[in-house]
């Protein structure tokens, strides 16, 4: 029989123990009280001549939300939402009008998708009333005056009443102005309910 060695073999030096100081992480839940603003950039743009209902609009969010000193939502937390309404500009009357409500928040660094409540916004185009005034008088002076020259006060109130036809005839081809925001345009947003979200620490 061949002789055998009754020391035990020593152990491989190369395998290490399993860690036990693996940091844990830990999360808590904080409340974004309803009131609260959101400042947010715009990632799509949106104009009331170019857009549709219900058609997808992103942002982010461009100041930090903080409560008690603990960042909640960090700046660049993906925002989304729709288009709610958008209205051209009419040719005779009407205001164009675009708004838009944003409902789920992506904090930066989780995949969580929060529901949001929050006002809606929008933007209606300014009256264009003084601008269509000038466009219909302005043709008429000058009817007026070349009427005048032409046939005394008879040629001049046949003048006015031509020049301001076609002063008319612009008005009524034209329509007012849109409301625009392109990408980066600034939108404030206010929660109209809590928002909780879970934070580490």
């Amino acid at each position: 029989m061949a002789a055998t060695s009754g020391t035990a073999p020593a152990a491989d030096s190369s395998k290490s123990a399993p860690a036990t100081n693996a940091p844990v992480i830990t999360w808590r839940e904080v409340t974004i009280p309803a009131g609260t603003t959101l400042a947010l950039a715009l990632d799509t743009a949106v104009g009331s001549d170019t857009s549709r209902v219900e058609e997808p609009v992103q942002a982010h969010v461009t100041r930090a939300v903080t409560v008690d000193g603990v960042t909640v939502v960090p700046e660049e937390s993906a925002v989304t939402g729709m288009v709610t309404s958008a209205t051209r500009a009419g040719k005779v009357q009407g205001r164009a009008h675009l708004a838009m409500r944003f409902d789920t928040l992506v904090p930066r660094g989780q995949n969580e998708h929060y529901q949001l409540q929050t006002n809606t916004f929008g933007r209606t185009a300014p009256s264009e009333k003084k601008k269509d005034a000038a466009k219909i008088g302005v043709p008429a002076a000058g009817g007026a005056i070349i009427g005048g020259i032409v046939g005394g006060k008879k040629g001049a109130a046949i003048g006015g009443t031509i020049g301001g036809g076609a002063g008319t005839a612009v008005v009524l081809s034209d329509r007012g102005q849109e409301v625009r925001m392109a990408k980066g345009a600034a939108v404030s947003l206010r929660l109209t309910e809590p928002l909780t979200i879970r934070v580490r620490g």
